[in-house]
């Protein structure tokens, strides 16, 4: 009886200590955030990182943008992402990663291509996400003074028009630039012809982490990420939409 007693207790400190954490979200990233089901591979990984210690995730949405100035005025408890900017100085404890944006060059093979620098763009057309210049400027800069440079927020589109040889390069994240291949595979009998890919900028998960109020919040996250990896259903999570 005294063990049950001791369990009991344990037990009902930790659900007081567990919150509900409103954590601001982009408004519609394929395939990691679908706003209308409250699902995708983010939503679903940093959901259940929170839940193994007893945390809710109740993610607001905002355009892309707004995410860091929506945890610096108070409006949310954590962010999915600082987009660049250092939010220690606002109450920011940040978090490990919990997915990473892999963004590459995408050619088709049949054009053998070679992109390691910059000059290698010279004369190609460019198709990107919208905000890419912004974040690297030493590549497009020049693509997009000379005219063929072109961004498009639906990334559905920049697989298509690369298939179609409307644009030579595709600027995409790896798992975003898959997703909408398998989908229109799906559900248009789609045939994607075979593609390269060629890194332009070293990968650094610490360029992309949730931000927390809370360090506890914080800490109890990073506990159920890393268990979300040794038990396999991180990755089991990729699979549900990559595969």
């Amino acid at each position: 009886m005294r063990a049950l007693i001791i369990f009991l207790c344990l037990l009902a400190a930790q659900s007081s200590q567990a919150s509900v954490v409103q954590m601001a979200f982009g408004e519609k990233i394929p395939p990691f955030c679908f706003p209308a089901s409250n699902t995708g591979i983010e939503l679903e990984v940093i959901g259940e990182a929170l839940a193994y210690r007893g945390h809710v995730l109740k993610p607001v949405y905002y355009p892309f943008a707004r995410i860091p100035v929506a945890f610096k005025g108070k409006e949310v408890s954590a962010a999915m992402t600082d987009l660049g900017e250092d939010l220690r100085p606002f109450g920011g404890h940040y978090g490990d990663p919990a997915v990473v944006y892999d963004n590459v060059l995408i050619t088709l093979k049949s054009r053998n291509l070679r992109i390691s620098k910059p000059a290698d763009l010279k004369g190609l057309s460019v198709i990107s996400f919208q905000g890419a210049i912004k974040r690297y400027p030493e590549w497009l800069d020049q693509v997009k003074a000379d005219g063929r440079y072109f961004e498009q927020n639906d990334q559905r589109v920049q697989v298509l028009t690369l298939a179609r040889g409307r644009y030579d390069v595709v600027l995409s994240d790896r798992s975003i630039f898959r997703y909408f291949t398998l989908q229109l595979q799906k559900t248009e009998g789609f045939l994607p012809p075979a593609v390269e890919e060629h890194r332009f900028t070293a990968l650094n998960p610490m360029d992309y982490r949730p931000v927390f109020r809370d360090p506890k919040v914080r800490d109890d996250f990073n506990i159920g990420l890393k268990h979300l990896k040794d038990s396999g259903r991180f990755q089991a999570i990729y699979d549900k939409y990559l595969k």
